[in-house]
């Protein structure tokens, strides 16, 4: 999981999301409302179907292309449950948010997969990856 999460406030540009996702070397923002709640997630897809449709401009707001109320899960869910929800909503990011709805961290496919590699390591009885 990635803690602590990269966020972007609901109003701000996609051209901003694009820069903080670049910076950030991620594929995904999670939007958050004027009180810090978790409104939304904004992804690298979602800046690309928006640019395909001809609806994006530099300036257009984040909230326009966001996906809202995104699948989410707070700290304490066990990793089963939430590989498994990533599954059934065919999605590559889940935001884990605390019992006031405010983001923590976002678990990725990536994390998964670096947690799935240690474990193989270990289970062929090899150093696991640095």
């Amino acid at each position: 999981m990635t803690t602590p999460p990269v966020t972007i406030g609901l109003n701000e540009p996609i051209e901003e999301a694009a820069k903080k996702m670049y910076e950030n070397r991620i594929g995904s923002l999670l939007v958050v409302d004027e009180h810090g709640k978790l409104a939304g997630i904004v992804t690298e897809r979602d800046i690309i179907y928006a640019v395909a449709r001809n609806k994006v401009g530099k300036k257009l707001p984040v909230w326009e292309i966001m996906t809202e109320n995104p699948v989410t899960v707070n700290p304490d869910t066990p990793l089963i449950e939430a590989v498994e929800k990533m599954r059934e909503a065919n999605i590559r990011h889940l935001p884990v948010v605390d019992e006031e709805g405010k983001p923590v961290g976002m678990l990725s496919l990536r994390d998964i997969l670096d947690y799935l590699m240690t474990i193989l390591h270990l289970f062929l009885h090899e150093k696991p990856p640095v």
